[in-house]
């Protein structure tokens, strides 16, 4: 029986040890080339560096990547007992939300890592908002660097009572917090006998006790269109990932916004042919009475008598992320939604909140800057097929992007569809 499938993101302040504990848990599950390990774990040693072989292995590989050899770290992938799992790098917060957004991406789950020393800084408490805004229901913290605190009780209490208050004001729990050393290896894989005071869960058993998020099978059929393909003898096959309902033969579907109705004939992945796609099944599917030229990539899938829905103006809740001056009416820059990159007009500024009690900070404002969270109005200057966040998560959510950045991450509330 295969393992399911989850996304997993990594997330914290720049210097609590993101990409370290990310090594540790691809060389705990064996997720790293064997020899790669003993190449350096031998350089160390011939150094006489042998106890500090871990640090060595995660410079190694960070020495390789950078050449562009053997592993790309980009997307990891490692294996709990339970769960397959892709890890989806979150260098700085700007690609974090880029990644966490577009595309196939959405992180089932998040482990968001919290300095011992230092406990929660200002970008900690920007992640745990983020992840929150962007819909991550499952968040396990991480006190790490527990070694340079000489695995401190106290230490630890203090930074995990900072963590669950931080998580609080943005209306989350934490599923566990842990005391690690992502460095050391204490509490990753095996109980530490330096932190006899934690009685919960290693973190790899906290990994295992996520769930994967429901499959919205009841729902509506939306399958966003990734690709067009003309096969011949076959005719035209969308690509695509079902993200709610079921794909079957002899179903009629409507792509919109193109507003072109298909017949479903077959259904294919990986050159088997499948009786059914269900949520997170990529597939191509052969439509009949539907030309290539008629549909595109950002079209989106839908039953005929429930066609996705094509906006004229919708309602968003945003987080300015990163914008060098201030976002005013009339600014215009490309949403990244499911397969979508549509410019969309910002006609009105409707609100901004507050984050730490949700309440309104001012109505209409002037302009909005980095770090504010907003609702705003905006107008596709093409049709665009978004749904509302809550109805469908993946087809609700976006991020803006200008200037090679993402400028903001949201969900759409409300929508004014066209007619």
């Amino acid at each position: 029986m295969a393992k399911e499938h989850m996304n997993l993101v990594i997330i914290g302040h720049v210097d609590h040890g993101k990409s370290t504990l990310t090594g540790r848990l691809l060389l705990e599950a064996n997720a790293i080339e064997p020899h790669l390990v003993e190449k350096y774990k031998k350089e160390a040693e011939e150094k006489g560096k042998g106890t500090f072989y871990f640090a060595w292995v995660m410079d190694g590989l960070k020495e390789e990547r950078e050449r562009g050899v053997t592993i790309d770290i980009a997307h990891k992938k490692f294996e709990t007992d339970k769960y397959n799992y892709t890890v989806i790098d979150a260098p700085g917060h700007r690609d974090f939300v880029k990644n966490m957004i577009t595309g196939t991406s959405q992180a089932d789950a998040a482990i968001i890592t919290c300095s011992a020393i230092e406990g929660p800084q200002a970008q900690t408490k920007e992640h745990v908002f983020l992840a929150v805004t962007l819909g991550i229901k499952q968040i396990v913290v991480v006190i790490n660097k527990m070694d340079a605190v000489d695995y401190s009780e106290e230490k630890f209490n203090e930074a995990a009572a900072a963590m669950t208050k931080l998580m609080k004001s943005v209306g989350a729990v934490p599923k566990a917090v842990i005391p690690i050393s992502a460095y050391m290896g204490d509490n990753i894989k095996v109980k530490s006998d330096k932190t006899p005071y934690y009685k919960g869960v290693t973190l790899f058993e906290a990994l295992d006790n996520f769930e994967v998020p429901p499959k919205h099978t009841e729902k509506p059929l939306r399958l966003p269109v990734q690709d067009v393909y003309t096969i011949t003898g076959i005719g035209t096959v969308p690509v695509g990932r079902v993200e709610t309902g079921i794909l079957k033969p002899n179903m009629s579907v409507m792509f919109e916004p193109s507003h072109v109705k298909g017949e479903v004939k077959t259904i294919e992945a990986h050159h088997e042919v499948l009786p059914q796609a269900v949520p997170g099944d990529n597939v191509g599917f052969n439509v009949r009475g539907v030309a290539k030229n008629d549909i595109k990539r950002g079209d989106v899938a839908g039953p005929v008598d429930n066609p996705p829905t094509v906006a004229k103006s919708f309602l968003a809740q945003v987080v300015v992320l990163n914008h060098p001056s201030v976002i005013t009416i009339g600014y215009t820059p490309v949403f990244h939604c499911h397969t979508t990159q549509t410019a969309c007009r910002i006609t009105e500024l409707v609100k901004t909140i507050d984050p730490k009690s949700g309440t309104v900070k001012a109505e209409h404002p002037d302009y909005i800057k980095t770090g504010d969270i907003a609702v705003i109005r905006c107008v596709p200057t093409k049709p665009m097929a978004i749904e509302l966040a809550k109805e469908y998560p993946p087809l609700g959510r976006f991020a803006i992007r200008d200037m090679g950045q993402t400028v903001a991450a949201g969900q759409c509330i409300e929508i004014e569809k066209a007619n």
